[in-house]
């Protein structure tokens, strides 16, 4: 973890003052990524599941984009090395969901393996509890029911929580491909239109390429 300071970018910094005053300074897109790729790499192996190799791809494209893993801190901000995905996953406890947070692996296979492991224990010891203090989250959910195109989050009041939430949805077959909506919400003193652009351009690649991504480390496929 490092410090981010913007002193030889002066106009940066008049953004960061801007938004950072603001009391609701977070905003939203939603678009659509083909997952044809990774959709047919999933149903043809014998051991990935779609939840947890979803996860890591998008927390893998999120420490791409420099300015996803900037959290503020009072007057700092600070750049973090890695991230933990905190995502949805259902319980048998309960008719609500459960917080899953998995820290993050290099390695697919093994950050899956750990996923798939926390899921399991999720779902007879259910979490809605963060680490005090902890900003090296990415907040994960999903809406497999409908397709949609936009989502509203649940926020603290004081505008100072920094950290991304991402959603994906129910996908639809299209001429072509596989299209399923993916909504980023982000702060908008750290974040702009420009890098919610680039992160969606990194996770289509990644999901286009997700063969290569999920070989790379042993053979996770019989295909």
């Amino acid at each position: 973890m490092k410090k981010i300071t913007f002193k030889d970018d002066p106009h940066r910094q008049r953004h960061f003052d801007h938004f950072r005053k603001m009391a609701s300074p977070h905003f939203g897109i939603t678009a659509e990524v083909d997952i044809s790729e990774f959709l047919q790499l999933v149903r043809e192996s014998p051991t990935l599941r779609f939840t947890p190799a979803l996860v890591y791809l998008i927390t893998r494209a999120a420490l791409e984009v420099p300015s996803f893993t900037w959290r503020i801190r009072g007057e700092e901000v600070v750049a973090h090395d890695t991230l933990r995905p905190s995502f949805a996953v259902p319980t048998k406890r309960s008719s609500v969901f459960s917080f899953c947070t998995v820290p993050y692996e290099d390695d697919p296979l093994a950050f899956h393996a750990a996923a798939i492991a926390e899921m399991e224990r999720m779902k007879e010891d259910p979490s809605f509890e963060d680490e005090p203090g902890a900003d090296d989250y990415l907040f994960l959910s999903t809406f497999p029911w409908a397709t949609f195109t936009s989502v509203q989050h649940a926020m603290p009041g004081d505008g100072r929580d920094s950290v991304p939430r991402i959603v994906w949805g129910k996908y639809r077959k299209q001429v072509e491909e596989v299209d399923m909506p993916v909504a980023v919400q982000a702060h908008h003193a750290l974040v702009d239109g420009r890098d919610l652009g680039e992160y969606y351009r990194v996770l289509q690649n990644l999901l286009k390429n997700c063969k290569k991504v999920f070989t790379a480390s042993g053979n996770c496929s019989d295909s």
